[in-house]
């Protein structure tokens, strides 16, 4: 399959109906969250991908708004035969808490005054963003995401969700990030919030009436650009050239290209991005601290998923060795954990334009997709003594066509359909075991799931029990779980 655009995308709103509770104990009242989504969600709800985004992105992660000159920001690893592909997942990203492209933040209006928040905003942490974000999931019905994924201040919302939702998270991508705010990193934010607080239109974050504070935001802005760079790369791009002149001017103006391209980015910034919402993301990304009593393998302790973690050999802002701390302390905690370098010159925004490295290994994890990975483990389980009065009732209620029948102690010794049920009433048979399938065909936790769709269509079957090394079952897998995970890839 080609790899294709998801086209034209509208952007969609939330608001639940109760208070977000904050990590610092406030309440954020009558909340909005924005949200794009792409491809659709199965009838199982197992094939979710939640996308995550860094500190200036938004919900618009793919596709292209009415109007719009470029996609959305991760457009090259989202769309049709992409590793994040809309035939397969249903992919969803919303706007953080606290930003200012549609969900809830300083620029928002407050509710008790009908005026901008301002610095009443209370304070957010990456924590508060997961809660938020749950809310969503809940919404749209998703009980399980199959996969969460997100770059630099995304990573660390990944690795929040993994800690905040275990159960919830199936497979885990932390991108170029870290488990916790360095000094250095927190010194660089720092001198960002500085440039805003010091500009004069500032005025303590109340200048939504008046001029805002572009001159502090583009520097803010000039100086985090600085970081998402390497040194390598930026020789590429600029070298020593000089912008529109032939010598040097022996003056304060502009001599260098490279200065000119951080004029850009810097103005350009402020045409998208709101002052204030600058101070309060920075101050959450420094507070992001996933050790515990120092020690990220037990702040990592409670992980379930299956993780990829992925650094960039030129990123000096989240170098490699953050992530293979990340790496040892899951490894500690046994986790199922892969990782990855990225070979680029591009530093630390190689993740935004890596997509031929980044589709690959994305892809090959995502794609390497064990029974274990997919299956439900709420289960209904009969005993051969269930009459079958109870069988059909416990289908009708757990709206399933199969339940495996158990002995005492978890077992699988038979299996029941809807079609047994309905045998059973019109041959007038009294007994479950006259009627249930006793050479039951089964999966283990660790058969690949194209194994399981084999079996199911061999033997025409849509549902099979998953029995552990002792014959206990401990889940079930169905044709809803899997159908849409591998007919993309045929």
């Amino acid at each position: 399959m080609g790899k294709e655009s998801v086209g034209i995308i509208a952007t969609q709103y939330y608001k639940p109906s109760d208070d977000l509770v904050l990590e610092g104990g406030e309440r954020l009242e009558n909340i909005t969250i924005a949200y794009e989504t792409y491809g659709k969600l199965n009838k199982e709800k197992s094939n979710a991908i939640m996308v995550c985004h860094a500190l200036s992105g938004d919900a618009h992660a793919a596709g292209w708004h009415e109007g719009d000159s470029k996609p959305g920001w991760w457009d090259i690893i989202i769309g049709p035969g992409r590793c994040l592909d809309t035939d397969k997942y249903f992919i969803i990203c919303s706007n953080v808490i606290g930003g200012c492209k549609g969900s809830t933040g300083p620029s928002s209006l407050n509710p008790k005054t009908g005026k901008p928040y301002g610095l009443d905003f209370p304070i957010i942490t990456i924590k508060d963003m997961i809660n938020a974000q749950k809310k969503l999931i809940d919404y749209l019905g998703i009980k399980q995401l199959f996969a969460v994924i997100g770059g630099s201040m995304g990573g660390m919302q990944i690795l929040q969700w993994c800690i905040s939702y275990p159960d919830m998270v199936r497979m885990a991508i932390p991108i170029a990030t870290a488990a916790y705010s360095s000094p250095q990193q927190i010194a660089f934010n720092e001198v960002g919030r500085r440039a805003i607080i010091s500009d004069p239109n500032w005025n303590h974050g109340e200048y939504y009436s008046l001029q805002f504070p572009d001159n502090g935001l583009a520097l803010a802005r000039m100086i985090a650009h600085i970081t998402y760079l390497s040194n390598e790369s930026m020789y590429q791009k600029f070298g020593r050239r000089l912008q529109d002149k032939d010598e040097y001017g022996f003056e304060f103006s502009t001599d260098f290209q490279v200065e000119s391209y951080l004029h850009y980015q810097g103005n350009s910034f402020t045409k998208r991005f709101d002052a204030n919402t600058y101070l309060y993301i920075t101050k959450a990304i420094d507070y992001f601290d996933l050790t515990v009593d120092g020690s990220l393998a037990d702040g990592l302790k409670n992980v379930k998923s299956k993780i990829l973690v992925i650094s960039i050999d030129s990123d000096w802002l989240y170098p490699p060795s953050q992530s293979k701390e990340i790496l040892m302390a899951l490894t500690a905690n046994e986790v199922d954990v892969i990782y990855y370098e990225l070979k680029s010159s591009y530093g630390h925004d190689a993740f935004l334009i890596e997509g031929g490295q980044l589709n690959y290994v994305i892809e090959n994890f995502l794609s390497d997709i064990l029974v274990r990975d997919v299956m439900s483990h709420m289960v209904a389980k009969i005993s051969k003594n269930t009459s079958i009065e109870e069988a059909a009732k416990s289908m009708i209620r757990d709206k399933i066509t199969h339940i495996p029948v158990v002995n005492m102690e978890d077992k699988l010794i038979g299996i029941v359909t809807a079609w047994d049920i309905s045998k059973a009433v019109a041959l007038k048979y009294d007994k479950l075991e006259d009627i249930m399938t006793k050479d039951v065909i089964m999966a283990l936790p660790d058969d690949s799931i194209e194994s399981s769709a084999q079996k199911m269509r061999k033997y025409n079957i849509s549902s099979l029990p998953v029995v552990d090394d002792t014959g206990r079952v401990i889940g079930i897998i169905t044709t809803d779980h899997i159908s849409t995970l591998i007919a993309g890839s045929k």
